[in-house]
């Protein structure tokens, strides 16, 4: 594994590999989730390279850009483990350097869910994204279920400006008792991390009621709620089901849907999903 921190090197050795490039952009301090996104890529390209940047323009002014977990020697090591063939390293001063000045900007599909909380943030994750591509030129783009909103953002950049990468979600990767995998799970304390599966819980729970029938949201939503609230370190900062394409509020499931929801525990903001069809 090569470990390649210019963009100028970046670009040189893509030019020269041979065969697809599965693409995995991180901002470190892997977990499970990230490496099945690794594992996935490795199976269906013949080159695998992981991003591994911290972006601080898709963190709002009061986030955790300062105190978000690195540990790039762990990373390394563990990239290694999983077949990557190629760490992308680069330095924030490369990537927005002085002066930068253009960003891309989505237009509808961050009104709800955490766009609505947090401004600015998928005009960060977008311009990053977009720029990773143009250096790594993948032909496979390969992203997390867990962040519903920024995959299918990313989706809609790649048809509007006609990328050639094919997109890849993968499904959500959980721990034994049902939470979903992040990096931010490691601020969690034991109290709240006990508390914090009432997340899974109240998505299983309605995935149960579609299951058998039930297609009207309030209904859903409500049970959703009510599970998470039964926990008393949680706060919920949403619970919504939208239409899968559009992530428009709906009040009745009759295509592809998705139940998301963000919820604090203690000071650590916590997301998880799931889509309904």
């Amino acid at each position: 594994m090569h470990v390649i921190s210019s963009i100028s090197d970046m670009i040189e050795t893509r030019n020269a590999l041979k065969g697809s490039v599965g693409f995995v952009p991180t901002m470190g301090y892997l977990h499970r989730g990230h490496l099945s996104l690794v594992e996935a890529a490795r199976k269906q390209t013949d080159n695998v390279v992981a991003s591994i940047f911290v972006n601080p323009t898709q963190f709002g002014p009061n986030e955790d850009l300062d105190s978000y977990p690195r540990n790039f020697e762990r990373d390394e090591k563990m990239a290694e483990e999983a077949g990557v063939d190629f760490i992308f390293y680069p330095d924030k001063q490369d990537m927005y350097p002085e002066g930068y000045a253009s960003y891309v900007v989505p237009e509808g599909l961050d009104n709800h869910l955490c766009g609505a909380k947090r401004p600015g943030h998928f005009r960060g994750v977008m311009t990053i994204v977009l720029k990773l591509f143009n250096i790594i030129r993948p032909t496979d783009g390969y992203f997390g279920q867990k962040d519903i909103q920024q995959a299918r953002i990313l989706e809609q950049m790649v048809t509007d400006f006609h990328l050639p990468v094919r997109m890849h979600i993968e499904p959500i990767v959980r721990e034994r008792d049902g939470l979903a995998m992040s990096s931010r799970n490691v601020y969690l304390n034991p109290d709240e991390r006990k508390q914090s599966v009432c997340l899974s819980r109240a998505i299983r729970l309605v995935e149960t009621r579609f299951r058998a029938g039930q297609r009207d949201t309030a209904v859903l939503l409500s049970e959703a709620e009510k599970e998470i609230q039964r926990q008393a370190s949680s706060k919920i900062d949403y619970i919504e089901l939208v239409d899968y394409h559009t992530l428009e509020p709906i009040h009745r499931i009759t295509d592809r849907a998705v139940l998301a929801c963000a919820v604090y525990f203690g000071h650590t903001r916590l997301i998880d999903n799931t889509i309904l069809e």
